[in-house]
């Protein structure tokens, strides 16, 4: 009789949630659907009115693992867990996502230039109708950064898919002075959250 790995579905098109899942071991299937369309019309990822960075983050990440789940019995797939998760910077209390282009990139990365600020990132995992969420929060101090190198980065195209217009894992690890937290939470997916989590639900990590 063949042995089956327990799985759980990743509600995530981020290649780094991927590769950090693998490093600790949890098999995963790939759900994906697009946020605010007519297939997910409920995961809104636009800030509301006087929503914190916490706040957003954390209905986010759980929206995105709600539907996933519902999308089980409309798609007819296996019954598992699915995990998703939502990476934000807070920047004076401000919602800083992913830039919508190079000067914008150019912006947001000018802004954190010798200073520090806070990146969240929340994971949620829903199975039938539970629904558990953790928050990691990380500090992240920048050196100072002058116009020519936060150009040539933003040119090498690494920030524009990233939330807060940097990767720690990548280049930008040459602007980073400190950190205070998880740096796999810093990349996307605070894995000592995300073990705690899937444990909880039964899966063996």
């Amino acid at each position: 009789m063949t042995h089956l790995e327990p799985r759980i579905y990743l509600a995530s098109k981020s290649p780094r949630r991927r590769e950090l899942l693998a490093q600790i071991g949890v098999h995963f299937d790939l759900m994906l659907f697009r946020a605010g369309t007519r297939e997910d019309p409920e995961t809104n990822e636009n800030s509301r009115p006087a929503e914190t960075p916490d706040d957003y983050v954390r209905r986010v990440a759980i929206a995105k693992a709600t539907h996933g789940a519902r999308l089980i019995g409309i798609r007819r797939l296996a019954p598992r867990p699915v995990l998703a998760a939502d990476t934000t910077l807070d920047v004076d209390g401000e919602i800083i996502g992913k830039p919508k282009d190079e000067q914008d990139a150019m912006a947001i990365l000018a802004r954190l230039s010798g200073r520090t600020h806070r990146v969240l990132t929340s994971i949620a995992v829903a199975h039938g109708e539970r629904v558990e969420e953790r928050t990691s929060v990380s500090e992240v101090r920048f050196r100072p950064l002058d116009d020519d190198e936060i150009r040539r980065y933003v040119l090498s195209g690494e920030p524009m898919d990233k939330a807060g217009a940097y990767g720690i894992q990548g280049r930008a690890a040459i602007f980073i002075e400190e950190i205070r937290g998880s740096h796999s939470g810093i990349v996307g997916l605070p894995l000592c959250e995300a073990a705690l989590l899937l444990r909880s639900f039964g899966y063996p990590v």
